[in-house]
């Protein structure tokens, strides 16, 4: 039995004509204006948007250059324009000592990670350390959070942001009197 290859999977190049034609659209221009950006023919573009096309590497490359996108987004299965989560929908963890921790996002992004907390009064979360070269951010939205990060403690206000390294010792506490809300976005090292 032969093997299919990902471009020749059912499915893709409809999927890239889709995409190739909206992403076009949605930034107001022609055919012949965003082939020249690729550096492609015109009919070759005009094959891509046909769904008839079975594309080079370097014809994909030139296409999501031209319309500053990844190959992977090129080929993915076009997501509905909007989708509404309800609370309670996505991932969610009550972590000992009481707090809570919600995923922001339904749908991952490679190396990121975003999460919303919520620590009643006198709460505290421990971190667990990321691998070398993570960054993470805390930013505090409500209450007031105290970080503290290989033995140093950042206090934050609404407002306030902390950008440190996520490979080592961490926790959060809720200082005040309220609960304290705050967001983590944690930004993994690349693996090289």
């Amino acid at each position: 039995m032969a093997e299919t290859s990902p471009v020749e999977a059912p499915g893709v190049a409809v999927a890239l004509a889709r995409n190739v034609r909206q992403l076009r659209e949605a930034r107001g221009m022609t055919q012949a204006q965003v082939s020249k950006l690729a550096g492609l023919p015109r009919a070759t573009w005009a094959h891509l948007e046909s769904g008839g096309a079975n594309p080079t590497l370097n014809v994909l490359l030139g296409a999501a250059t031209a319309l500053q996108v990844t190959v992977e987004e090129l080929l993915a299965e076009p997501r509905a324009a909007a989708k509404h989560y309800a609370k309670g929908a996505l991932p969610e963890k009550v972590r000992p000592g009481g707090g809570l921790v919600r995923k922001l996002l339904p749908d991952p992004i490679p190396g990121m990670d975003f999460d919303r907390m919520e620590l009643p009064p006198q709460t505290t979360i421990t971190g667990i350390p990321h691998t070398a070269g993570t960054r993470e951010y805390l930013a505090c939205e409500s209450g007031a959070l105290r970080l503290t990060v290989s033995g140093e403690s950042f206090t934050l206000t609404p407002g306030d942001v902390v950008a440190f390294r996520g490979d080592q010792k961490h926790a959060y506490q809720n200082v005040g009197s309220r609960t304290a809300v705050g967001y983590s976005v944690v930004v993994l090292a690349r693996v090289r």
